[in-house]
């Protein structure tokens, strides 16, 4: 049977202009992570607008400015006071705005759930990216490895779900998403781990080769999560800010989930020092 026009070329098309967005965002976001301080904070302030945006049009039915506004402030505090260090002070900031976007929505007697997915899903993240940054030592490290690794998962599953293809994993959220494109994802997360732990040349590979798998999860889980709030809006973006990608929300999902995780990996293991929490195990 022969193929319709342009249906070879529009894959091939969609990948050139994700490798074009990967090469001008990319730099740009490894310049703030290795700025760090308030550089870092910009970026993520800058990222808290658009997602606060975007999570107002898949989560309230449309992009209310009243809405994606209190989101946006309470996210931009959020973000400042985990600048200056004051971490507590910042997640008590948020959750002063979900206390309040809470009562406004009982008020008028308007579903719950999403003000408290809406904040959850965009403060708590934030905090922990600049918690982990923030540490002295191994900060930038830890960063960088955690972009490594979304990204890592990303391209791996990308092609080996394209390449390999086979059974789904959740065709009713995520139709393109495959066993092969997991285990593909769990693939790339191992081999930036087995790189970290080469660079730092401490800590215990098979934690962290663990670590990175359990990573893939969530990092999945968090592209599954964001599909079933697209799927649920009836669109197939978040926004269209990045030609190939979609939207803030469609690059950062998985980061999201990622950046939640290693923070509580943190707090398990090494508080005081959150970004040898995450990555050095004995």
């Amino acid at each position: 049977m022969t193929e319709a026009p342009g249906t070879q070329a529009r894959p091939t098309a969609d990948l050139k202009l994700r490798v074009i967005s990967a090469l001008v965002l990319a730099p740009l976001v490894l310049g703030a992570v290795w700025l760090g301080g308030w550089f870092f904070a910009g970026l993520l302030a800058v990222a808290a607008i658009i997602m606060a945006h975007e999570l107002s049009g898949l989560l309230f039915g449309e992009a209310s400015v009243r809405r994606a506004a209190a989101l946006a402030v309470t996210a931009l505090v959020a973000v400042a006071l985990a600048a200056m260090g004051l971490f507590t002070a910042a997640l008590a900031a948020g959750a002063a705005g979900l206390a309040f976007a809470l009562a406004a929505r009982s008020w008028t007697g308007q579903a719950l759930w999403p003000a408290l997915f809406a904040y959850f899903y965009l403060v708590p993240p934030l905090v922990a990216l600049i918690w982990l940054r923030a540490d002295p030592d191994l900060g930038l490290a830890v960063l960088v490895w955690l972009l490594a690794t979304v990204w890592a998962i990303d391209i791996f599953a990308y092609f080996a779900g394209r390449f390999i293809g086979g059974p789904k994993l959740a065709p009713r959220i995520s139709p393109k998403k495959t066993w092969a494109g997991l285990i593909g994802g769990m693939a790339g997360a191992v081999a930036v781990a087995v790189a970290t732990w080469t660079w730092l040349g401490t800590g215990s590979l098979v934690a962290l080769v663990a670590i990175a798998i359990v990573l893939t999860i969530l990092e999945q889980a968090g592209d599954f999560a964001e599909s079933a709030l697209k799927r649920r809006a009836g669109v197939k973006d978040s926004g269209k800010l990045i030609p190939g990608h979609g939207g803030i929300l469609d690059r950062v999902d998985g980061l999201v989930a990622v950046a939640l995780g290693a923070a509580l990996l943190a707090l398990a293991n090494n508080a005081a020092s959150p970004a040898a929490g995450v990555l050095i195990w004995h």
